[in-house]
């Protein structure tokens, strides 16, 4: 997805952060369990004690703005400007759909750094932390997507991720993570279908991320090409867990998903995408049906 190059992009809160490194504690909502599941599998590496275990550590404070990142030609050249020049157009998106919505904190990685849900890192990936309300994304993830995963992890692709993660602050604030706590793994399972329906929202932003305007009525975003789209999809299909089972050399089990599969995961963005946040209620869709 490109950025107007003229579109005015300074005025976002997000923050850069590193160089703390603190136990992984529960908590975290979003692709970090992927994640170390992938570097075991293609390292040979065991980083699966990073989610469990130990104390969660209280988040850093403060933070550096995102130097030269003023425009959108900024956002178009570097991945951390992109990330947090979205941040202003998703933050839009949401305050026009839905009361009382207050935006989260965006940290950017730099190696890694202290939550209330544990460590962000690329190797837990992005995640969403709801005690502080927070998206934490180290943009290097998106290279190791490229290099060790079947996915170009182009600019939408990484927009597509950052929706994801704010619809599970969504969530936070609407009361679903309340009123659909964690019951385990399983194709029906609340986690499933929280990680869908947060697919779904990212699916709504993308087909409205053009409408949003910075303070001179410029749109920050042009619309999505088709290959964007695709790209994004191919996103959202490289972290379903039946594809990551079969990649890993396992046998793939549904009673262990929590994420859902790759059909589930690029049709959630679709119904998004054509139906908007409305269609998004993965929870009232009989098991089986999902």
């Amino acid at each position: 997805m490109t950025f107007n190059d003229n579109a005015r992009v300074g005025g976002n809160s997000a923050k850069r952060r590193g160089g703390t490194v603190a136990a992984v504690g529960g908590g975290a909502v979003g692709l970090g369990a992927i994640v170390v599941f992938l570097i075991s599998a293609f390292t040979g590496t065991d980083l699966t004690g990073l989610l469990g275990g130990g104390a969660p550590a209280g988040p850093q404070s403060g933070g550096e703005t995102i130097a030269d990142c003023q425009t959108g030609r900024d956002a178009n050249t570097d991945d951390s400007c992109r990330l947090a020049a979205a941040s202003l157009d998703i933050d839009q998106f949401w305050q026009q759909r839905l009361d009382g919505y207050r935006e989260p904190q965006l940290v950017i990685v730099d190696q890694a750094t202290s939550s209330s849900c544990g460590t962000a890192s690329n190797a837990t990936g992005p995640f969403y932390c709801p005690p502080d309300e927070t998206v934490y994304v180290d943009p290097t993830f998106f290279s190791l997507l490229r290099s060790q995963y079947d996915t170009t992890a182009g600019p939408l692709a990484q927009l597509y991720v950052l929706a994801h993660e704010y619809g599970h602050h969504v969530q936070n604030l609407t009361g679903v993570m309340q009123q659909y706590p964690n019951n385990g793994t399983g194709p029906d399972s609340n986690g499933v279908r929280t990680e869908l329906q947060a697919d779904c929202y990212a699916g709504a932003w993308v087909a409205a991320a053009s409408e949003q305007v910075d303070e001179n009525g410029t749109p920050y975003l042009q619309p999505p090409t088709q290959q964007q789209i695709a790209d994004a999809l191919s996103a959202a299909s490289a972290v379903g867990d039946d594809h990551i089972q079969a990649e890993s050399g396992g046998v793939v089990n549904p009673e262990s998903f929590t994420h859902g599969s790759s059909e589930q995961r690029t049709r959630w963005f679709g119904v998004g995408h054509d139906g908007g946040v409305n269609a998004c209620d993965t929870f009232s869709v009989p098991g089986g049906s999902l």
